[in-house]
């Protein structure tokens, strides 16, 4: 069977995750990117809590093209150290998987 993911990452702007979310369509290395609204992340950076107004991506794509999104994440990110992390797609309905193979061919 065919594996597709969802690369989870997140940007500062919603302008720079639009951007990327252009890029990885237009070189056909996702088939569609939702770009969420805004949240808050809260985390530990360099010794100290941090807060930060993020914008969430879910990116769907084939598991063999993983390497290349990501590769395409790091190099449009602002941040040092961005969150890029998958969870592979166990299930879903045949017809939209297939649909996520043909638009990354």
């Amino acid at each position: 069977m065919k594996e597709a993911t969802i690369v989870i990452t997140s940007f500062p702007d919603r302008k720079s995750a639009l951007a990327c979310a252009r890029a990885l369509i237009d070189k056909r290395l996702a088939a569609c990117v939702n770009v969420m609204d805004g949240c808050t992340s809260v985390y530990r950076w360099q010794d100290n809590t941090e807060t930060a107004d993020e914008i969430p991506v879910f990116i769907k794509t084939r598991s063999a093209h993983y390497q290349q999104v990501e590769e395409l994440i790091v190099t449009m990110h602002p941040y040092e150290l961005p969150e890029v992390i998958t969870v592979p797609i166990t299930n879903g309905l045949s017809a939209y998987l297939q649909w996520i193979f043909d638009e990354t061919t």
